[in-house]
């Protein structure tokens, strides 16, 4: 099998980009390092993984994944320890919801031991790139896609799996204001909206180009039937402090995304003590929980942002006003507590960073 037999190849760049790199000045998801991870797939099973410089790459016009979508990826980071250890927040998650997004889209799987392997060895190469500033990091985007040449439905034979890295600051710079969408919908029963597809963010861009004029950085999605309930907001799952409560959608349907990064939310606050609710959240409770004040928080949670503080909703002609947060509130607390632990600034008594 592959996972005992993995070998990979490298083949350093010729000259490094570092040097061009401002490092107090980091867009998100622009500046790429010097190197890119790649393994094909073909005649049955996976071969031998490669490291290369980083670079274009190639695609015949019939590229299957072009025409019929056969496309899922993932994201996750490494940062720098305050000791100057690399750390990977949780791979091993993502190597199992890669694996989950490869059924749903009828794709072949890649070992969990193989995806954690690939991503540590790729990392320990681009170790250089993870940016020194604790609220940074090196991003890494795994992703893979069919790469059959033919017109005709049907699953890909052929297939290529890329993992590329970037050092990114903050995703968000301000605090997020959210619209909720009561029309279009990112997933409905029976689809794809548990899967990291790629076609899952394509039909999400028109009505959130339609948000973001009218001033709102994310929507929340509502769940298609009835768009009484909320599901998850753009990059983001989407989760409430309600009378002291941490309340987040359930993943009991197949269309909300299994989030990382919300996952360990819930499994620190659990620790913590506070009390957490998975369950149907409605708009009608939150417009109004807003107004009463029983709405104290609410926030985004995803790799990119980590946790996002959402201030303002707008619902139809309204837009709802969070009250301000103060020092002691969940969200600055966890905010911080993750960070600590990423950069090995706590304790990590749940072992959920992999030392590179």
């Amino acid at each position: 099998m592959l996972e005992q037999t993995l070998t990979i190849k490298i083949t350093p760049t010729k000259e490094s980009k570092i040097n061009q790199v401002d490092w107090n000045n980091l867009p998100f998801g622009k500046i790429f390092t010097d190197h890119m991870l790649v393994m094909d797939y073909r005649d049955g099973h996976w071969q031998d993984p490669e490291i290369v410089p980083f670079g274009n790459i190639s695609f015949h016009p019939a590229t299957s994944a072009i025409h019929y979508g056969q496309a899922i990826f993932e994201g996750l980071k490494a940062s720098k320890s305050v000791n100057g250890e690399v750390l990977i927040f949780r791979p091993d998650m993502n190597a199992k919801r890669f694996i989950e997004s490869c059924e749903r889209m009828c794709m072949p799987t890649i070992p969990e031991p193989v995806f954690v392997e690939c991503v540590k060895k790729l990392v320990e190469i681009e170790k250089n790139w993870i940016p020194n500033n604790p609220s940074y990091s090196l991003y890494i985007r795994p992703f893979m896609y069919a790469t059959d040449e033919f017109v005709g439905i049907r699953p890909s034979d052929t297939y290529k799996f890329i993992i590329f890295t970037c050092p990114v600051g903050v995703y968000y710079s301000e605090p997020v204001r959210v619209k909720i969408e009561s029309h279009y919908t990112r997933a409905a029963e029976g689809g794809v909206g548990r899967a990291k597809a790629a076609g899952n963010y394509g039909a999400s861009l028109y009505p959130a180009k339609k948000g973001q004029e009218q001033g709102f950085h994310q929507m929340l999605w509502t769940d298609a039937k009835t768009h009484e309930y909320i599901e998850e907001s753009g990059t983001m799952n989407v989760m409430f402090i309600i009378n002291g409560v941490l309340v987040t959608p359930t993943e009991e349907s197949d269309t909300i995304l299994r989030g990382i990064t919300k996952r360990s939310i819930i499994e620190v606050a659990n620790h913590w003590g506070v009390s957490v609710e998975e369950r149907k959240v409605s708009v009608k409770e939150i417009v109004e929980g807003i107004k009463n004040g029983s709405v104290t928080e609410m926030f985004g949670a995803g790799t990119a942002a980590t946790l996002a503080p959402i201030m303002k909703m707008g619902y139809k002609e309204e837009v709802y006003e969070l009250p301000p947060l103060e020092e002691n509130s969940f969200s600055k607390k966890m905010i911080s507590y993750l960070q600590d632990l990423k950069t090995g600034k706590t304790e990590d008594i749940f072992s959920w960073t992999l030392k590179v």
